[in-house]
């Protein structure tokens, strides 16, 4: 499980050094890709196995599924972690971060690579509307609570 903020600044070359409280858990390799709200995701290797196996049981006979599935998967790439603890984003990648410096921000089951500047705009705005939210939320929680009861 992945939590906590890190701050980190892109290197010329395109590498960034993971925080190694994230390394512990992702092993020797990742997988990045496109995310959502403008960020990367990065996942250790099982949890993007997980994900990709419930991508393939979405129907592809809808378009949104399939859409889904291109905009998840077709600039996905496996990444290596070096001796130093970095990696090297490959440029499809890279255009997505138009400065150096990034925040890695542990979302559970994945890692969120953001544009420093646009993840604290981002959560400004989550933090704004944090009770409309977590009304929203409640439900899911509720189930949870029931099925532990």
């Amino acid at each position: 499980m992945f939590t906590g903020t890190y701050y980190h600044t892109v290197e010329s070359t395109g590498r960034v050094s993971v925080p190694a409280t994230f390394r512990e858990s992702l092993g020797v390799s990742l997988v990045a890709t496109r995310g959502l709200d403008g960020c990367i995701f990065l996942y250790a290797l099982p949890q993007w196995e997980a994900f990709v196996g419930q991508l393939t049981q979405s129907l592809l006979t809808k378009k949104a599924h399939r859409d889904f599935v291109r905009l998840m998967v077709n600039e996905a790439v496996k990444l290596e972690i070096d001796a130093q603890g970095r990696v090297l984003l490959p440029e499809v990648l890279r255009t997505k971060l138009t400065t150096k410096d990034v925040v890695f921000a542990g979302s559970l089951d994945r890692i969120e690579l953001w544009e420093k500047g646009a993840y604290h705009a981002y959560v400004e705005t989550l933090e704004k509307n944090a009770e409309a939210i977590a009304e929203q939320y409640e439900p899911a929680l509720e189930n949870v609570m029931e099925a532990h009861v």
